[in-house]
């Protein structure tokens, strides 16, 4: 068994670099819809995943959000300019494998059907029950809420690429109660079905071997970051270095 440090963009391209291989969004690809939802750690899956079907040149990561959470010191300045919307470029909608440009998930989730696949980030993660939750800020529960119009109407798969940073301690049903009465300020909180996809589950993924959450945080650099061990086979183990020396070097998110 071997131990691997993890940064949150490590961690974001690691669960990119598996949902490429993930096998429902490979079928999917090419006979039906799949809707990235924009998002930080989906700006690395559309990375890879328009990477894998040759599509990736006019793709911009940095721009790929609606909305972020920033440190209470980033100039007002500059969280103006996040905030402004007009520069958003759209979610990556991709139907039968050609990316249709300029899309959202409210101009194409009506035309969705049983086994389309909706990926879309979470911002809490209860990993004993493998449920993930999203912030709510949006009067009509924003794009989570008309997603959830097709997964609940239609059986559209969802997907929730959420990092293992975001884990919290509790039932994330009874933390969306307290956040969702009245008079609590700030975000609501929308626990959501679906798949949820962890690093933990990239690594099964990529090289068969099971990995475990073992401890967590770090300063200069290091914030935010998450120890897993992992355990395997030889070959598997051989798999995991290869994969981790891969990811190990991701830089920093950058606005």
């Amino acid at each position: 068994m071997d131990q691997y440090l993890i940064t949150p963009a490590a961690g974001k391209r690691l669960i990119a670099k598996a949902l490429v291989t993930h096998p429902d969004v490979k079928k999917v690809l090419s006979h039906g819809t799949v809707i990235i939802v924009a998002g930080t750690t989906n700006g690395y899956v559309a990375e890879e995943i328009l990477s894998s079907i040759g599509q990736s040149e006019d793709f911009e990561r940095r721009r790929f959000f609606r909305g972020i959470t920033l440190s209470p010191s980033t100039p007002s300045s500059k969280v103006e300019r996040l905030s402004d919307e007009s520069k958003f470029p759209g979610d990556v909608v991709l139907v039968k494998g050609i990316w249709i440009k300029g899309r959202t998930i409210f101009d194409v989730v009506d035309d969705m059907k049983e086994g389309d696949i909706i990926l879309k980030g979470a911002n809490a993660l209860d990993i004993t029950r493998r449920q993930a939750a999203v912030y709510i800020g949006h009067p009509q529960a924003g794009t989570i809420g008309v997603a959830m119009q097709a997964v609940v109407g239609r059986r559209v798969h969802l997907i929730l690429p959420v990092g293992l940073e975001k884990r919290v301690a509790g039932n994330l049903q009874e933390l969306a109660i307290k956040l969702n009465q009245a008079g609590c300020k700030g975000p609501r909180l929308f626990p959501v079905p679906g798949e949820v996809f962890t690093e933990l589950d990239a690594v099964t993924s990529l090289t068969g071997a099971s990995a475990f959450l073992v401890a967590g945080g770090g300063v200069a650099g290091a914030e935010g970051s998450v120890w897993i061990a992992v355990d395997g086979t030889s070959n598997q183990m051989t798999d995991v270095e290869s994969l981790m020396k891969s990811v190990s070097n991701e830089p920093a998110f950058e606005l």
